[in-house]
């Protein structure tokens, strides 16, 4: 069975509720925009891949299923009116990753050129948009494929550690088919390296408050038979000293949210931590991720605005019981608290990493290196 986050077959949207991993695969239906704007609201779907998917989704279906005297009563500017209207909302869920807001500019381009055709009506309009979200989701997997496959490529070739055989690669929060449309972009690569026989362990670590390593990575990991071992945040450093030699650490790789243009970039709180320790270790750090993430309009990370979330989520955890050794998963979940009753809390959900601390950006038509100066020059791969 292949991992899934997003079941689409045209007219119906399913996707799994994320909250409920690892222990309960469930999956929801998103009938209407407001069902898409509140699972990504709540990270019920997560990762930015799947977020601007499941949004263009959303609107997809909720256009599909719009009753007949309705669609047919809007002519094609109404159409295109209605569509940006819905896309706007949708983009309200989550401001700090890019995709979403990119392929909503791409979908209202191809509702603006599809109006202004001769003889366009709604229904012109409405088929039109459908269309390009459905391609939206195959062209994510495609991409995701070649994201694994140039990563697996470029470590081999530039690692020291990669040329004295198999390696181990750690990576954080969770960015693979369950934050994705399949296949994964930074977990991709760790699929593709363990395809290739070159893998000897992965390392996942909690991502903490969230814990998306904990409960998604790591039972992507398990699904898979994919050798692989969870660490907390904490344990970075000491893994690189003390296991790096041992297991052949050769690289982290991590996705992303956002990337500027200077290659600044903003993914999973407790990603900066990683690329100084992966510095200071002479491990590689990379980024893996579509080039729908790279963001030419946003100069630095100093533009990006990051989302700051509800202090409950430190200052608490939620899960089924354990009972006698064993889960009780008929029981509701419960959420305790885990710290002293009044502390405030600073929740940041992402932090950005500077582009001096990356070593190459992989995308799905190669891997981003610095020039001679020192600088990402990403309008070159977004011209490719």
């Amino acid at each position: 069975m292949v991992l899934e986050a997003i079941q689409y077959v045209p007219g119906r949207l399913k996707v799994l509720d994320q909250l409920k991993l690892p222990h309960q695969l469930e999956y929801e239906p998103v009938r209407t925009v407001e069902d898409a704007w509140s699972a990504i609201k709540d990270m019920r779907v997560r990762g930015a891949p799947a977020i601007a998917i499941v949004a263009a989704l959303g609107l997809a279906v909720e256009l599909a299923n719009m009753p007949d005297q309705y669609k047919n009563a809007l002519d094609a500017e109404a159409m295109r009116k209605t569509v940006h209207e819905k896309l706007d909302y949708l983009v309200t869920s989550r401001p700090t990753a890019v995709n979403l807001g990119g392929a909503a500019k791409i979908l209202k381009v191809v509702v603006d050129e599809t109006a202004k055709q001769s003889g366009s009506q709604g229904l012109t309009v409405l088929d039109a948009y459908v269309k390009a979200a459905e391609q939206m989701l195959k062209d994510d997997v495609k991409d995701n494929e070649n994201i694994g496959k140039h990563g697996s490529a470029w470590i081999k070739q530039n690692s020291p550690r990669a040329q004295s055989g198999p390696i181990s690669i750690v990576t954080h929060c969770n960015t693979g088919s369950l934050a994705t449309a399949g296949y994964g972009t930074a977990l991709g690569v760790i699929r593709s390296v363990h395809a290739d026989g070159n893998l000897k362990h992965a390392f996942c670590t909690e991502t903490r408050p969230y814990n998306q390593g904990s409960r998604l990575t790591a039972f992507e990991l398990v699904h898979d038979k994919i050798p692989a071992t969870l660490v907390t945040d904490s344990m970075a450093s000491a893994l690189l000293r003390l296991k790096g030699d041992s297991e052949n650490i050769a690289a982290i790789v991590v996705g992303a949210d956002r990337v500027a243009a200077n290659g600044d970039t903003a993914n999973k709180i407790g990603t900066y931590n990683l690329a100084i320790t992966a510095r200071h270790h002479g491990v590689k750090f990379l980024v893996a991720a579509p080039r729908t993430t790279i963001d030419l309009g946003t100069a630095s990370g100093a533009d990006i605005k990051i989302e700051e979330r509800a202090g409950h989520e430190l200052t608490t955890v939620s899960g089924p019981v354990v009972k006698d050794g064993k889960l009780d998963l008929v029981g509701p979940a419960e959420r305790i608290s885990i710290a002293a009753d009044g502390i405030g809390v600073w929740n940041p959900a992402f932090d950005v990493t500077p582009a001096e601390l990356i070593d190459g950006i992989i995308t799905e038509v190669g891997v981003a290196e610095k020039d001679v100066s020192g600088a990402f020059q990403l309008k070159e791969i977004m011209t490719k």
